[in-house]
């Protein structure tokens, strides 16, 4: 039975956001005293600090602002840990963590279909997630369960458990296009073939961060809606995140299952004596139909993103429609939707998704100013936007000012990457942490 659903505030648009627990401070704009004297280090640095309006209200209402927190599954090790990152985040001010329960593939919970992350303690008894909801529940802070769509596997050695679809499935995964023609006719189970694709990813660290799944497949498709499922109907949870539901780079996905899922799609949309000339010729180079086709093998691609989040977000709200289905996105849109195939202004558009939260990461406060603006416009609703805050890339100073600036573009929130660097300790001998110096000038939390 699905948990009880708590308060849900209902925005003019239609999105509805549950409300974390009674507890939490409220949102406000950045003191000035306070924030002038954090941000000295973004004047030396070039930056300007706009003119403040007198009534900065929260976006999305009184009380209403989103102050998030991504939380990496390196942070979930131990109850210990879990207890004391709740603690932190809800002294600091944030009212909502986005803890990672799905990381390369496997599960940092209870998972009825994929094995027990490689990092934590053997102790099935040990369940991240379900300590992380009991402790933010005393706390009144909201839980988001973050998951990893298509990056299932980093640059290492395999993964040790024969159930990692890595091992189970080598079939699922996506291909570079200098691997596509090497890997087309050899068995996803010979020697060497997962081999191959680790080596890729180890020597192009800069573009891909691992072994990604092939989005078009079916049964990609499927697991991940089989996670997002278990997860809305086993846990007290207010919304789930997808990451990395995209594309590594236009270089991908050459896989045999791929190419052959495209021949299949495109045939009906081609005149017959083209698509039979075009079929022939893939007889002998697989590339001929993708080479000679390249806007529907965009389009394709595309459309398999797409399609996975229309079919988990239907399902998810099919279960409980009170969870908000977010999404972290590349904030420029158009390398979102061009290079990663990732059409996330369309989901809006579309209704498959609730909030959209651009992974603003930048020192520049400019360029920070016109992805938000920009997200803004085309998510049209604040409460639709959440602004991704690049605090690892940052100083305290340049993190408030996006902050700032995130308020002032209309979002109805901020989510800070990530806990385990604002969390650490600040370079300045006797100074708080930084988590506690945004929070001291940006939640107006008090020492």
């Amino acid at each position: 039975m699905a948990p009880a659903p708590r308060p849900v505030t209902r925005y003019g648009d239609g999105t509805a956001v549950r409300q974390p627990r009674a507890g939490r401070a409220r949102g406000r704009a950045l003191p000035g005293k306070l924030l002038g004297g954090l941000l000295l280090g973004a004047f030396a640095a070039g930056g300007a600090v706009p003119a403040r309006a007198e009534s900065a209200a929260p976006a999305g209402g009184s009380g209403g602002e989103v102050r998030a927190l991504w939380v990496v599954r390196t942070a979930l090790g131990s109850a210990g840990q879990v207890r004391a990152m709740v603690e932190q985040a809800a002294a600091s001010g944030f009212n909502t963590l986005l803890v990672q329960v799905r990381g390369r593939g496997d599960a940092l919970y209870a998972s009825a279909h994929e094995p027990r992350a490689e990092s934590l303690p053997a102790d099935p008894a040990y369940d991240p997630l379900q300590v992380t909801i009991e402790a933010a529940r005393g706390r009144g802070l909201a839980v988001h369960a973050w998951v990893n769509t298509h990056l299932v596997w980093g640059p290492a050695a395999p993964p040790r458990s024969p159930q990692h679809l890595v091992n189970a499935h080598p079939e699922w995964l996506a291909v570079p296009r200098s691997l596509g023609r090497e890997l087309y006719g050899l068995d996803p189970r010979a020697p060497g073939y997962v081999a191959r694709l680790l080596e890729y990813a180890a020597a192009n660290t800069a573009t891909v961060e691992g072994l990604f799944t092939s989005p078009s497949h079916p049964a990609v498709q499927e697991r991940v809606r089989q996670v997002w499922v278990d997860l809305a109907r086993n846990y007290d949870l207010d919304g789930i995140h997808f990451d990395y539901v995209r594309f590594p780079s236009p270089q991908f996905d050459y896989s045999r299952g791929a190419l052959q899922r495209f021949a299949v799609w495109v045939k009906p949309r081609l005149p017959a004596a083209r698509y039979v000339r075009l079929a022939a010729a893939a007889e002998q180079d697989p590339y001929a139909l993708v080479e000679a086709l390249p806007e529907y093998w965009d389009v394709f691609r595309r459309d398999s993103i797409s399609a996975l989040v229309r079919s988990v977000y239907r399902a998810v709200k099919a279960l409980r429609p009170e969870l908000v289905v977010s999404a972290a996105v590349l904030p420029d849109r158009r390398r979102a939707r061009e290079q990663r195939f990732q059409a996330w202004t369309a989901w809006l558009a579309d209704g498959i998704l609730d909030v959209a939260v651009p992974m603003a990461y930048t020192t520049d406060p400019k360029q920070f100013r016109d992805w938000i603006a920009g997200a803004h416009a085309a998510a049209g609703s604040g409460a639709r936007l959440w602004a991704g805050v690049g605090a690892y890339k940052n100083p305290v100073a340049g993190t408030l000012l996006q902050v700032d600036h995130a308020r002032r573009e209309g979002a109805g929130g901020v989510v800070v990457f990530a806990y385990a660097a604002a969390a650490s300790t600040a370079p300045e001998p006797g100074a708080p942490p930084p988590l506690q110096q945004i929070g001291q000038a940006a939640f107006a939390v008090q020492e």
